[in-house]
């Protein structure tokens, strides 16, 4: 057989084997060779959508406007019910006061909208916990507790905006979203409508909002009060309100129809940056003392 066909008889199998490999690979990468992640071959055209970058907001006009984002129900029961669970005890020990809090939700929500009970819990938790908040000072401690707790000092109440719009919570004498602080049921309402979009001036980092939305209102509860821009260009207070802007000039006249506000914000032209923490560099800061200026 091989001096019939000579070398052919090898050749012609092996032959067989490449083309059977050569039109696998193809097949796997694509007239040009080329593969991606997606299994998509990019020299085919352009993408079909692409991102969009982030526009800068003019911090001057119209950031208390509540951005585009996802849903959220306008209306619930008006009552709440608390979260299961408790925390640690979180601050310098040996504080004056231990604070102990609840968090709660209205009733008639679908835990859809806000990630489940488990998410909004953990969010409240994980923020009053850090470091940068209010327990840096090293006078107070925080503790969540459950329903078991008959008098806790504060809640943290997830709330729709009928709800919170309420004369006796939040009302609505500036007719944007907002969340806030209820002294006679000592309550700090958080508007779902704010938890699921965020504000303007925070440029879609709801994240950070969040967490600037709890620390400010419990630092209501610890008795402080709204304060404009300190240094322009710098870190805002968390008690501004960020919700609505970071320009001085701009909260300042959404103020005027609240005679309790009116005078918190000076308009002096300030304008911040977002911040969300009352010690943003922890407690520990400055951690020794500072350098001082090198002799000449």
């Amino acid at each position: 057989m091989l001096s019939t066909y000579g070398w052919r008889v090898y050749a012609v199998p092996v032959l067989v084997v490449l083309s059977v490999l050569v039109l696998v690979n193809t097949a796997h990468k694509g007239s040009t060779g080329q593969t991606n992640a997606g299994g998509l071959n990019p020299a085919q055209g352009p993408p079909i959508v692409t991102e969009q970058s982030v526009i800068p907001v003019n911090a001057g006009s119209g950031t208390a406007v509540l951005p585009p984002g996802g849903a959220y129900p306008q209306a619930g029961a008006g009552t709440w019910r608390v979260l299961p669970g408790t925390g640690p005890i979180v601050g310098k020990a040996g504080a004056a006061k231990v604070y102990h809090y609840q968090v709660r939700i209205e009733d008639g929500i679908d835990p859809s909208y806000y990630q489940g009970d488990d998410a909004f819990v953990s969010d409240v938790q994980s923020t009053l916990s850090d470091p940068r908040s209010w327990t840096a000072a090293g006078t107070i401690q925080l503790q969540r507790v459950d329903g078991s707790f008959a008098k806790p000092d504060f809640t943290v109440d997830l709330t729709t905006p009928n709800t919170d719009h309420r004369p006796d919570l939040c009302g609505f004498s500036i007719q944007f979203e907002g969340s806030c602080w209820v002294l006679h049921s000592h309550q700090v309402v958080i508007n779902i409508a704010r938890w699921v979009r965020g504000a303007l001036a925070f440029n879609g980092d709801l994240g950070l909002y969040r967490q600037y939305a709890i620390n400010h209102e419990v630092g209501h509860a610890f008795g402080n009060h709204h304060v404009g821009c300190a240094t322009n260009g710098g870190l805002a207070p968390v008690m501004m309100e960020q919700s609505f802007g970071v320009a001085d000039n701009y909260v300042y006249d959404l103020n005027n129809p609240e005679p309790g506000n009116r005078g918190a914000v000076q308009r002096d032209g300030k304008v911040c940056q977002v911040n969300a923490w009352p010690y943003p560099q922890g407690p520990n800061f400055p951690a020794t003392a500072p350098p001082t200026a090198p002799s000449n």
